[in-house]
């Protein structure tokens, strides 16, 4: 059974990896009318389009998202996925032309391989090349590539992060999902909230983010630049603010996985987007996204593999 968000039909999902740059990106491609919304809550974002998502702006429906490593430079992927939707005639009708509308969020991954190889336009076009209705792949693998949880002391005390997924059936037709690439400050915790991810001591164990914190309370933090960036998407029919209003309540799911969240050196953004087959309670829905997002997210550290000097969770 397909348990990510391909399963809600139309919803594509392509990847473009660098294994010598350890980045990459993931791109989704939408079905037609797919309403788009966004919540952007952490101190340092990266992103492209999200004030078209707003209430009150013009346009509503999204026709493709990204999600890059590569920091800002990772911005470009969008120019390549603008390339591949207009070439299939996708976008907003500005009449003899389309304009594809395809939101982007970014994250810092430089720290991982060579820096100076980012993902850029090609990339974003070989993602939609890619792109499949198939189980999405979590773990080392597109914008999950060079993920990392608790670098805030470097590599060899940080903790691999990645591509996370999730789907959940709320009833026999209405379905909810989350597609999350994993690069905390934070600690991501278990249902139990045990730390399963984060800064470690020198023994390999968790020292817990909070506990690091406690010695920079009074002092300037070492530099630090990181993201979990994602998206919720359901086949739900929802407004513009409706689908807003799930993306914010999304977060909630970001806050339960990992502590802290939303920090300054953060760049936290979740994306929602809904494609219109079922007409269905914001509530409920926005309800269940904060599930999908949290396990999305622990899926995202579970699935990632060990990277150049930087452990899996399960590698003490």
């Amino acid at each position: 059974m397909n348990n990510s968000i391909t399963a809600i039909k139309g919803i594509r999902v392509g990847h473009s990896t660098s294994e010598a740059g350890m980045t990459g990106c993931t791109v989704i491609l939408c079905p037609p009318n797919t309403v788009g919304g966004v919540d952007q809550r952490g101190g340092a974002p990266g992103t492209r389009e999200t004030d078209l998502l707003r209430p009150m702006h013009l346009v509503q429906h999204v026709h493709a998202l990204a999600l890059s490593g590569g920091s800002a430079y990772g911005l470009a992927v969008a120019d390549g996925v603008m390339r591949y939707c207009e070439e299939q005639g996708i976008g907003y009708p500005v009449p003899p032309f389309v304009v594809p509308i395809v939101p982007t969020a970014i994250l810092m991954d430089l720290y991982m391989g060579d820096p100076t190889i980012r993902p850029n336009a090609d990339m974003g076009y070989q993602a939609c090349l890619s792109a499949s209705s198939e189980p999405v792949t979590s773990g080392n693998i597109g914008a999950g590539m060079g993920c990392r949880v608790g670098g805030l002391f470097g590599n060899p005390s940080a903790t691999k992060g990645g591509l996370g997924s999730s789907l959940i059936r709320i009833d026999d037709e209405l379905m909810v999902g989350a597609l999350v690439a994993v690069n905390a400050v934070g600690d991501v915790v278990d249902e139990q909230g045990h730390i399963i991810a984060g800064i470690r001591n020198p023994d390999g164990s968790f020292m817990g983010m909070l506990n690091a914190m406690r010695g920079m309370a009074r002092m300037t933090p070492p530099d630090s630049s990181n993201t979990v960036i994602g998206v919720v998407v359901t086949n739900a029919k929802l407004t513009k603010e409706a689908v807003n209003k799930v993306a914010q309540m999304a977060q909630d799911g970001l806050a339960q996985a990992i502590r802290p969240a939303h920090t300054l050196f953060d760049g936290d953004t979740i994306f929602a987007l809904a494609t219109g087959e079922i007409e269905a309670n914001v509530s409920v829905v926005g309800a269940f996204a904060t599930e999908a997002m949290a396990s999305a997210i622990r899926d995202a550290v579970k699935s990632a593999k060990t990277l150049g000097d930087v452990r899996a969770w399960d590698v003490i």
